[in-house]
């Protein structure tokens, strides 16, 4: 009978030690699990912000170029004022 509680109380022991290690390494994937994802949080959020910058940026130039055809389209010519540009017709 007591070599059958050694036994069990060594392979009980072992079983304890595998499952520590196993929660230790689960533990320390997580970290690098999360550092990843969050260096792919900002790399995206840097991407969205950088788009709606060239989105924006582009628009305006569009409009800006709108403008400026409609104006000629009507005989006029664009003359710049102090902040804003100026149809002004010949």
């Amino acid at each position: 009978m007591t070599d059958l509680n050694t036994s069990h109380h060594a392979k009980t022991k072992k079983d304890t030690d595998t499952k520590q290690s196993l929660d230790q390494n689960l533990q320390s994937k997580q970290t690098v699990d999360n550092q990843q994802v969050s260096i792919k949080s900002w790399s995206q959020k840097l991407l969205v912000v950088i788009l709606c910058a060239a989105s924006f940026y582009g628009g305006w130039k569009s409009y800006e170029s709108n403008m400026v055809n409609e104006c000629t389209a009507n005989g006029g010519q664009m003359v710049d004022g102090q902040k804003t540009m100026i149809c002004q017709r010949s």
